[in-house]
C-alpha cells in the first residue's frame, strides 16, 4: 500500500530574528486546534549545545514537543550545528556537506505520520547551504509553498518587499505573510501592515502581538488558517 505524503509549508523571513520558530509554534498550535496532526522540522539550525543525546538546538527541540505526533529529533533536525553562525560556514567547519536529500527523505518520514509539516526554514530566503546550494533549491526539492513572517521594526518594509520579490523570481509559490511585531515601540505597525499587503502578493495569515515570552496557544488565536486552504 502506497502513502501519500502529507502537504507542508516552509516557513521563511526577512531576516534572523523576525520570529519564523514562534510563528511556526503559534501556526502549529493553530492546526492541532483544528483536530490535524501537525509537526514541525527544522532541517538545518545553528546554535546548538551538546548533550548526553548529542547536539540539541533549541528552536528544534521546541518544534518537537509541540508536535503531534512527537517525532525523533533526528528526524525533526537532521542537520544541527555548535556555533550560531550561518549554516554553510557552520558546516564547513564542521567538515559537513548538507546533503539536501538527507532532508528530503526525513521529510517524507515526518510526512507518512503526519497531516501537514511545517519546515522551518534558517535566516532569510537568501541563506546558502553550502556547495552552491541555497536555501531555495531545499525549497523546490520538497515543492512546497512558503510563508513569509516579517518582523514588524523599522526598516521591515523594504526587506519584506525585496523578499517577497525573491521568492516570486525563483518561482516559488508564497502562500501567505506574518507580520509580527517584534519591537514593542514600533509604533507604525497598522500603517506598515497596510503597506506590506499592497506590496505582498499573497494573504496576511496572522498579525501576531509583542509577548515578553512564548505563548503558542494565544498566538494561534491570531491566525486564519482557512485562508491556507484557499
Amino acid at each position: 500500500m502506497t502513502h501519500q505524503a502529507a502537504p507542508g509549508l516552509f516557513i521563511t523571513a526577512t531576516d534572523t530574528g523576525a520570529g519564523k520558530t514562534w510563528s511556526t509554534l503559534g501556526l502549529l498550535s493553530a492546526l492541532r486546534s483544528r483536530g490535524r496532526k501537525a509537526v514541525g522540522m527544522k532541517p538545518v539550525a545553528s546554535g546548538s549545545e551538546d548533550t548526553t543525546a548529542g547536539l540539541r538546538n533549541a528552536d528544534a527541540l521546541s518544534l518537537q514537543a509541540a508536535s503531534a505526533p512527537t517525532m525523533p529529533y533526528e528526524i525533526i533536525n537532521p542537520y544541527a550545528f555548535r556555533p550560531p553562525i550561518a549554516p554553510h560556514l557552520a558546516a564547513q567547519d564542521a567538515g559537513v556537506d548538507i546533503d539536501l536529500e538527507r532532508i528530503v527523505t526525513a521529510y517524507a518520514e515526518l510526512s507518512l505520520s503526519s497531516d501537514i509539516v511545517l519546515v522551518e526554514g534558517v535566516g532569510g530566503w537568501r541563506v546558502p547551504l553550502g556547495g552552491g546550494r541555497f536555501l531555495v533549491d531545499l525549497v523546490r526539492r520538497l515543492n512546497i509553498p512558503v510563508i513569509l513572517v516579517v518582523g514588524l521594526r523599522l526598516g521591515c518594509i523594504n526587506h519584506a518587499a525585496l523578499t517577497a520579490a525573491a521568492i516570486a523570481g525563483d518561482e516559488v509559490q508564497l502562500a501567505g505573510w506574518v507580520a509580527n511585531q517584534v519591537d514593542p515601540e514600533y509604533t507604525e505597525t497598522g500603517r506598515t501592515i497596510d503597506t506590506l499587503s499592497a506590496i505582498i502578493p499573497a494573504p496576511l495569515l496572522a498579525s501576531l502581538p509583542f509577548l515578553p515570552a512564548l505563548d503558542a496557544d494565544r498566538l494561534a488565536g491570531h491566525f486564519d488558517v482557512a485562508l491556507l486552504q484557499r
